[in-house]
């Protein structure tokens, strides 16, 4: 039975291997998880999920292979024997409890009463100590607290004292295309690193401290470095306004994430598409522009260029002087960039937009033929690659 469910999970593109299958196995031949759908769950990801992008595969496959097996304890009062299950669970309880459930009569009346109530009551019940709601005393329900009761609905144990717990499942949906945050940007970002030690010694040699102490015939002779740091220099250039207010926030996450992750970092903005100028400063980006012929002649051709933005505009804005919709540029759009890609070794462009809307007309097209198909989704997997390319 389980070996179709792992064929499942290769056919739902979930990459885990016969050795954490076999591992599976032996996880429930030591019985980790046993007659609970929940525990069954959890221990299957655990051992086959190796990381937390795949979770919405793999919560796909499970869904798919063991649909109308979620009850799974009707399954097993068919083949297990009530006493055997009664005896288990009593085995469970402290000497404290046994007492406690004593007092209502035994398990036996808590159980009869509980099946009476059910038929008894008509509606929604709040507080009170008889019947079957929220809130009170009574031994059935949820949010309320009985020491020796039934929990139902509910969605957390309040007091850790249910006999049976009746909770929905629920999973959340991850996977490697959802839009980033600051952590994940951060691990993907990380791809692209180059150390290097420089400036002041402010970071102990332990190597060659113990070294030096040895040949200083054990006194301690004491060795500092230079602190690595991340060499890599990034030039990110921004689209603001207008299609990208959709994305600020994620956005707003790369910048934040890219300052933190690498210690040379310039940033200027651009509007749709970049031209024969940019700016630092959208307050004051009318008064306060910078040439982009200072840029091109500032930066060395070892910095990584990264763009970020929808690509989504009339294709004049990028093929024809006087295209942008703000000024009158004298030079195309498509002859600035041609000018950024033969300055710098490596550029390229990160797109909020779902890959799957991109097509292969209109700006968006222009765009990706510009920069030699080097663009990139903003997803966990599209920053990696993109971090990648940069970092050969």
């Amino acid at each position: 039975m389980l070996i179709n469910f792992f064929m499942t999970l290769r056919q739902m593109k979930v990459p885990t291997s016969l050795r954490e299958f076999l591992d599976f196995l032996e996880a429930l031949q030591q019985r980790l998880a046993f007659a609970d759908m929940d525990d069954f769950y959890y221990l299957s990801r655990a051992c086959l999920v190796k990381d937390e992008k795949h979770y919405d595969k793999f919560d796909r496959a499970f869904a798919a292979y063991f649909k109308g097996m979620e009850e799974i304890e009707n399954i097993l009062e068919a083949i297990i024997p009530d006493e055997w299950l009664r005896a288990q669970f009593e085995k469970q309880l402290t000497e404290e409890e046994k007492a406690k459930i004593e007092s209502l009569g035994g398990l036996e009346e808590l159980i009869e009463a509980f099946k009476k109530r059910l038929e008894e009551q008509q509606k929604r019940h709040e507080g009170g100590s008889k019947w079957i709601g929220t809130g009170g005393t009574s031994p059935f329900g949820a949010n309320g607290y009985n020491p020796e009761g039934f929990r139902i609905g509910q969605k957390d144990s309040r007091n850790k004292k249910a006999i049976k717990v009746w909770e929905q499942r629920s999973f959340r949906d991850l996977d490697d295309s959802i839009t980033l945050g600051i952590r994940n940007i951060k691990v993907a970002l990380r791809r692209l690193r180059k150390f290097a030690r420089e400036g002041a010694q402010e970071e102990l040699d332990l190597p060659d401290t113990i070294h030096s102490t040895a040949q200083n015939a054990g006194y301690l002779d004491i060795k500092m470095v230079p602190e690595r740091h991340n060499a890599v220099k990034v030039l990110l250039f921004l689209d603001i306004g207008g299609s990208m207010d959709p994305h600020v926030r994620v956005c707003e996450e790369l910048f934040s994430a890219s300052k933190t992750e690498f210690k040379h970092l310039e940033y200027y903005y651009f509007h749709n598409f970049i031209y024969e100028y940019v700016w630092k400063s959208n307050i004051r980006r009318m008064s306060q522009t910078i040439p982009t012929f200072d840029l091109l002649n500032t930066y060395s051709s070892d910095y990584k260029v990264i763009f970020v933005g929808d690509a989504s505009m009339a294709p004049y804005e990028i093929t024809h002087a006087g295209g942008s919709i703000e000024h009158w540029n004298q030079e195309a759009g498509a002859v600035w960039m041609q000018r950024v890609i033969e300055k710098f070794d490596k550029v390229v462009w990160l797109n909020p937009i779902p890959e799957d809307y991109w097509g292969s007309g209109g700006s968006l097209g222009i765009v990706r033929q510009l920069i030699s198909e080097k663009m990139y989704p903003l997803t966990i997997q599209g920053l990696e690659q993109g971090m990648k390319y940069l970092s050969k």
